[in-house]
C-alpha cells in the first residue's frame, strides 16, 4: 500500500489472525483515503499475503490457541526486523503494531522509530487488563458467586463472568503475555483504539488521565465507504426478494465454533423460530443446515458481512460478539442476538445487552442452550411488533447515528484520526 511520494513512511504490523488484520488494513485505507502520498508497508505472514475472501487455515489454530499465540511473540521478532532492513526508503516514520504482539516496542526503541499501539478490542477490554492489579488475586474461584466488579475507572459494573474470559477461565495461559502487552505500554509514544468515543467514553477518559501516551479513539475501522459498490452475489440475490427486516443473520466468526450438540440445539431453535435466515457455515454443512431449517434459509460458506448487515431484508443479528462484528453490527443499526464465546467476547455481550440496550443474551454461561429457549430469543428479536423489540430497533438505530456522527467530517473519530496523521507525519 503506497502513496506517490512522502516522507512519511507508516510500517503496520497485525496479529496474524483475521479479527486482527482486517482492522488494521482499514486503518491503513482510511490514512490513505485522507493522504494518499503517504506510504505504507503491510507485513503479513505468507498464509494472509493475498488476503483471500475465503476463511484460511486460521481455524485449525483455534485447537492450541495459547501455543500459536506464544509463537507469534516468540517466532516473529527477527524475520520482521530483518524485512525493516530491506524495506526501500524512506526510513520508517512510525510502526503501528498490534497490542498483542509486545515485541514491536522494542525494535521500534532500538532503531529510533516511534511506535503506536493498535489495540483491537474495546477500550473497556483494554481497560480491565490494563486495571488488573485491582481484580481479587482468587477471581477464578470466586466465577460463581454473583459480584460486581464496579471498581475499574470508567468501566460501568459487571459480574465476574462478563469479564475476558483468561481473567477467569478460558485462555488463561496466556494471561501473562497478555497482561505484559499492556504494561509494555510506557515504551511506545501513541495508543490508538477501535472505537466511537461517544460509545466508551468514561473509560476513554478515565484511561486518558492514567497513560502517559497520547490516545486517539479512531472510530470503527470497518470498511464502510465500500458498502454501496455492487455485487452480484447470489446470496445478495436472495436477499433482494425477502420482504424488509425480515431476514436473521447468524454467523459465529472465523476462529471459534460452538460445540456439535450446540450446533445441533442453534438448528433446532432456528427451525422452531419460523424466522428467515441468512447462515455463515463455514463449510459445516451447508445443505444439511438447510434441510434442518425447514428450508427458510440461506446457508454460505462466506459472506461480505458488513454489506450484508447493510441490506434492507436483514432484522437481526446473531453474533460471536468478536469486537469487528460488534462494531459492524452498531454501524448497520441492527438489534443483535450474543453468543460469546472467548476472550472480549463476553465483555462485548455484556456491553451489547446491558450497557448499550440493543441485543439479547443467548448464552449466558457454560451449559448447554436448549432449542426451545433458542427458539423463544429469535422470536422476541425479530417480531417488531413486541414493544421491548421496537425499543432495541430504536436503540440500535441510535448507536448506527452515533457511529455515522462519529466518523463524518467533523465527528470525533474523524478528528482523532486527523490529529494523529499530522502527528506522525508533522504536517
Amino acid at each position: 500500500m503506497a502513496g506517490a511520494s512522502s516522507n512519511c513512511h507508516i510500517v503496520a504490523m497485525p496479529y496474524p489472525g483475521r479479527g486482527h488484520i482486517n482492522p488494521m488494513l482499514n486503518l491503513c485505507r482510511l490514512i490513505l483515503h485522507s493522504r494518499p502520498e503517504i506510504t505504507v508497508s503491510f507485513i503479513v505472514t505468507e498464509e494472509f499475503h493475498t488476503v483471500p475472501n475465503v476463511i484460511p487455515s486460521e481455524i485449525g489454530r483455534g485447537k492450541d490457541f495459547p501455543a500459536f499465540y506464544k509463537a507469534t511473540i516468540t517466532k516473529l521478532e527477527a524475520p520482521v526486523e530483518q524485512l525493516l532492513d530491506r524495506l526501500p526508503p524512506p526510513k520508517p516514520t512510525v510502526i503501528i503494531y498490534d497490542t498483542y504482539l509486545i515485541w514491536p516496542v522494542a525494535v521500534g526503541n532500538r532503531r529510533s522509530i516511534p511506535v503506536a499501539s493498535f489495540y483491537t478490542m474495546s477500550a473497556t477490554v483494554f481497560s480491565i487488563f490494563h486495571h488488573h492489579h485491582l481484580l481479587p488475586s482468587n477471581i477464578a474461584d470466586e466465577e460463581g458467586e454473583v459480584k460486581l466488579v464496579d471498581y475499574i475507572p470508567g468501566v460501568p459494573p459487571m459480574r465476574i463472568t462478563d469479564l475476558p474470559t483468561p481473567i477467569y477461565g478460558k485462555g488463561h495461559e496466556v494471561l501473562p503475555q497478555a497482561l505484559q502487552a499492556i504494561h509494555s505500554l510506557p515504551k511506545a509514544q501513541y495508543l490508538l483504539f477501535t472505537s466511537v468515543y461517544e460509545l466508551e467514553s468514561q473509560v476513554i477518559d478515565a484511561l486518558r488521565q492514567t497513560i502517559p501516551l497520547k490516545i486517539y479513539s479512531l472510530g470503527l475501522a470497518i470498511p464502510s465507504f465500500n458498502v454501496e459498490s455492487s455485487c452480484l452475489s447470489s446470496y445478495l440475490k436472495w436477499l433482494d426478494a425477502q420482504p424488509h427486516d425480515s431476514v436473521l443473520y447468524i454467523s459465529q466468526g472465523s476462529f471459534l465454533s460452538v460445540s456439535n450438540a450446540q450446533l445441533e440445539e442453534i438448528i433446532i431453535g432456528v427451525r422452531a423460530s419460523g424466522v428467515r435466515f441468512l447462515w455463515v457455515g463455514r463449510g459445516e454443512g451447508g445443505a444439511h443446515f438447510e434441510e434442518k431449517c425447514g428450508g427458510r434459509g440461506l446457508v454460505v460458506p462466506w459472506c461480505d458481512q458488513l454489506r450484508v448487515l447493510s441490506h434492507p431484508s436483514v432484522g437481526g443479528f446473531w453474533s460471536h460478539c468478536g469486537w469487528n462484528s460488534t462494531k459492524e453490527g452498531a454501524f448497520a443499526g441492527l438489534p443483535m442476538l450474543t453468543f460469546p464465546i472467548f476472550w472480549d467476547q463476553v465483555t462485548n455481550s455484556k456491553m451489547i445487552v446491558e450497557d448499550w440496550k440493543f441485543g439479547l443474551r443467548v448464552k449466558e454461561d457454560e451449559s448447554l442452550v436448549r432449542g426451545d429457549e433458542i427458539a423463544e430469543l429469535v422470536v422476541r428479536l425479530m417480531d417488531s411488533e413486541r414493544p421491548e423489540a421496537m425499543e432495541r430497533r430504536r436503540r440500535a438505530k441510535e448507536m448506527q447515528e452515533i457511529c455515522k456522527n462519529a466518523g463524518d467530517v467533523g465527528g470525533s473519530s474523524h478528528a482523532d484520526v486527523m490529529a494523529f496523521i499530522r502527528d506522525i507525519s508533522g504536517c
